[in-house]
């Protein structure tokens, strides 16, 4: 079996051909896997190459070390703070990757083991098969650093059964592999002990046929219990409370459902929403709410528009001041400003949200197949897919 081995210097990606078979790892493990404007390039340039290559039927994509990827690199971003669009050239590669993946002509296999938060998520949910395990952690952080749900991420998590997405994106809550599989963001769960096995027998296929590696992967994967104390479980409170219009509603919805018994667990919802970046979270809500109605090539244009004006410090500079409280000084304490949610300028949010001049634009196709539509076949939501309009 012939094998090439394609690194860059740094080795930051891991390139293998194993015949018909394309192995990526992600391969800065002492940092979590961070997605770097190195990283994102090397992606790119190996998924590119093997999509166009015929003899190439198959990519499976995994981390090295006990992570997937934390997602984005926040001290590139804070090191840029001070010269002008210093990132734009990253973030433009790194949303046109989130539209390649999301309609990749091949088979796709991410083994997520591990944390994948954030756009390190983004490299998992999209594909044909998402594998996870018992040490799966998933979640969409960025409202506490004041940034925005971003890389396609608006996208699924709208598409969400009920108000899931909503309460996600705003609380940045924790889930584990198996309610990824439950919630439909995953398709399957495998022990960590046979991921490894599972990865050998997928490449012993030599072959992309979705029905043969769908085969294989039944061969390690369990069926998922989601736990009695499962946040999942909690859907008619969180449908309750994030179905809201405003982040304002949503916070006193949660407080009068936090005086009913049974519901302490809400205790710790409201304390982070109340320490989260306010001007992120009526960000982060309003994209969550227009990805419902837009398609995929829409949402990335959408944040991409958001992601630069956040860089730009258009509308505030909260997002390089939850950076700086949590990586740099690592205080923990940011100082929001505003640091109220009703001196949050409603112009402003929706300032952010216009479009910019063409030539300025994320520019990919309009509309093209696109992988991820939920996977709710496999789900315990398979009932209640079709969320209702914001009360």
């Amino acid at each position: 079996m012939a094998e090439e081995v394609i690194n860059t210097d740094e080795q930051v990606v891991l390139g293998e051909e194993i015949d018909r078979v394309g192995l990526i790892t992600l391969n800065r493990p002492r940092q979590l896997n961070v997605i770097s404007s190195k990283v994102v390039s090397r992606l790119a340039e190996f998924l590119e190459k093997w999509e166009r290559d015929d003899k190439m039927q198959l990519v499976i994509i995994k981390g090295a070390g006990r992570a997937f990827s934390a997602g984005g690199d926040l001290k590139m971003f804070y090191d840029g703070r001070t010269l002008k669009d210093s990132c734009l050239e990253v973030v433009y590669r790194m949303y046109w990757l989130m539209y390649h993946i999301h309609t990749y002509k091949k088979t796709q296999v991410a083994l997520a083991h591990g944390i994948a938060v954030g756009g390190g998520s983004a490299l998992v949910i999209p594909m044909k098969f998402s594998v996870v395990t018992e040490k799966t952690v998933f979640s969409t952080p960025e409202v506490s650093i004041g940034f925005h749900t971003d890389c396609s991420l608006s996208y699924i998590l709208s598409h969400l059964p009920g108000y899931l997405g909503e309460f996600l994106a705003l609380t940045g809550t924790r889930l584990s592999g198996g309610e990824l599989v439950a919630a439909g963001m995953a398709t399957h769960f495998v022990p960590s002990d046979k991921l490894l096995e599972l990865e050998k027998r997928l490449i012993s296929l030599q072959s992309g046929s979705e029905i043969a590696v769908k085969s294989a992967i039944e061969e390690f994967s369990l069926d998922v219990q989601i736990a009695e104390d499962s946040i999942l479980n909690q859907q008619p409170t969180i449908d309750e409370c994030f179905s809201k219009k405003t982040v304002e509603e949503i916070l006193q919805s949660l407080e009068s459902e936090a005086r009913k018994e049974g519901n302490g667990w809400l205790g710790a919802i409201l304390k982070g929403l109340k320490r989260s970046s306010p001007t992120g979270l009526k960000i982060t809500l309003k994209s969550i709410r227009e990805g419902r109605k837009q398609t995929l090539p829409e949402c990335l244009k959408k944040e991409f528009r958001l992601t630069m004006s956040i860089l730009r410090t258009e509308i505030s500079n909260d997002m390089y001041e939850g950076i700086r409280a949590l990586t740099i000084d690592k205080d923990n304490h940011p100082k929001w400003n505003p640091s109220i949610l009703s001196s949050v300028d409603e112009e402003k949010v929706n300032m952010v949200f216009q479009p910019f001049k063409e030539d300025q634009e994320l520019q990919i196709p309009k509309q093209e197949e696109c992988r991820w539509n939920g996977k709710y076949e496999n789900s315990v939501y398979a009932t209640s897919m079709v969320p209702e309009e914001p009360k």
